[in-house]
């Protein structure tokens, strides 16, 4: 019996130190997990939007490109639901009803796409809301990742926040694949009912997060159980009135705002190169991969690199890769003797993990730089930051496709669209020196000093090169 015991004891110490990264998996943990897993999996219906946008309410390049830096709009006011979660408790919870909300709104989202949107103002309301639902979760989930972050060695420095991200990636490499293929079957309403179920399931783990109710008695108010909005607002001023904060932000805002070429390239490989949903299912199964390989690479390698330098190597190899896609749109690639599906792989694996490492390290960074009590509200705000930068990247790319006439039909100056959007990416490199260096350090709001993030880990962002406001 003892050796059996004891042969169990290391087959759950190793599950524990392998597969969840060192860190113990509970019941909160597995809701934790969940709750990304699902903002995983709702890419299912991913390509469902892009073609029910292009094929059935019949929109240009220029319009969904609009569209969808719209629907970038709840992430950019992420803040405020970390505002009124970390200071408006329903019931006494902070964080659960919260949760539960977030599941049911999703749901209604996607039913309302499966069934009552026929125009293009009912889709970005339709899609907005469902952004709304996936911002609220993130959050409040993400709130949670930072209590728990903060309390991490320098050795774990960072396994939470990888965990959480490779359950994304996880769900997405599930419905990477059937995205596409169940298009070839199935109409783009069946999908959108499909996924509207997957919200359900954050609604129901919500339950398994351990939270205790907020005390009504102000003799027991601490800091972890009730915080005033004047307590809130010292501390948001507190923070954000370092230098050493609101310059990395502005860097990243710089960095993701550059114009983006995504939805005219979507409708290039779907108009004019003719590839099936089922092959754009393969290509987001590739890209699933790719985030997951971004993930063990940056827990494995990259802890110890200085933020500067990745952010540098980033900027400057993602530019010329991307580079690449010229060859792609002038059909150089078929003289070359490469098939162009092939082609297309191999570019979306390559940038694929690049972005994933890049949004690893913001993800870290912003969590390090969350004071006490006001978690969700600044980790918001300086994500929102960045999605903002998205939606910015969004009007840039419509106004340039816009400029060159570039149509569902008309791809002559694509080659032009993508060549200036690779060359942006460097834009934000004079300044690199905004960013912290290896040794800079930074003060918390209990006037403590740590080590800045890239002394304890190097970090991150793409906005998701995926674009989570479709999902």
């Amino acid at each position: 019996m003892l050796i059996q015991s004891s042969g169990l004891s290391k087959v759950k110490d190793s599950v524990t130190e392998k597969i969840f990264l060192g860190n113990q998996p509970n019941a909160e943990l597995i809701a934790i997990l969940a709750v990304y897993f699902v903002q995983g999996i709702l890419g299912l219906s991913r390509l469902a939007v892009s073609f029910f946008l292009k094929d059935e309410l019949l929109l240009s390049p220029v319009q969904v490109s609009a569209l969808l830096g719209a629907a970038f709009l709840p992430w950019m006011i992420k803040p405020v639901f970390g505002f009124i979660s970390d200071g408006l408790p329903i019931f006494g919870y902070r964080r659960r009803p919260y949760l539960i909300l977030s599941g049911i709104l999703g749901t209604v989202s996607w039913v309302s796409m499966a069934s009552i949107v026929h125009t293009s103002w009912a889709a970005a309301i339709a899609i907005a809301l469902s952004s709304l639902s996936v911002a609220m979760s993130d959050v409040i989930v993400d709130s949670l990742v930072v209590e728990r972050a903060r309390g991490e060695s320098q050795a774990k420095a960072g396994s939470l926040q990888s965990l959480c991200w490779g359950s994304s990636a996880i769900g997405g490499l599930i419905t990477a694949y059937f995205s596409g293929l169940l298009l070839q079957y199935f109409s783009t309403h069946t999908l959108f009912w499909i996924t509207a179920l997957f919200p359900l399931i954050v609604s129901g783990v919500a339950w398994l997060i351990a939270e205790s109710p907020i005390t009504k008695d102000v003799k027991d108010t601490n800091h972890t159980n009730s915080l005033t909005t004047k307590h809130q607002l010292v501390q948001l001023r507190q923070a954000l009135s370092q230098k050493n904060i609101w310059l990395p932000t502005v860097f990243i805002f710089i960095w993701q705002a550059t114009p983006s070429a995504d939805s005219a390239f979507f409708y290039f490989t779907t108009n004019e190169l003719h590839f099936e949903p089922e092959f754009l299912g393969r290509v987001h199964l590739v890209t699933s991969f790719a985030s997951l390989a971004g993930v063990w690479i940056f827990q494995r390698f990259l802890k110890s690199i200085p933020f500067r330098v990745v952010f540098a190597w980033s900027a400057v190899l993602s530019s010329i890769l991307g580079m690449t896609m010229i060859l792609l749109v002038t059909h150089t690639n078929r003289l070359l003797g490469i098939d162009d599906h092939w082609f297309s792989l191999g570019d979306s694996l390559i940038l694929s993990v690049m972005g994933k490492i890049a949004f690893m390290q913001v993800m870290v960074l912003a969590a390090r730089l969350c004071p006490f009590g006001v978690e969700a509200t600044l980790f918001a705000l300086i994500m929102s930051v960045f999605n903002l930068g998205g939606s910015v990247s969004h009007a840039f790319g419509a106004l340039i496709t816009h400029w060159l006439g570039i149509t569902a039909t008309n791809f002559d100056l694509l080659w032009l669209l993508v060549l200036i959007t690779n060359l942006s990416r460097l834009l934000p490199l004079p300044f690199i020196s905004w960013l912290p260096g290896a040794e800079e350090k930074i003060e918390t709001s209990n006037e403590e000093q740590q080590p800045f993030l890239p002394d304890l880990m190097s970090d991150l962002v793409a906005r998701e090169p995926e674009s989570r406001v479709v999902e």
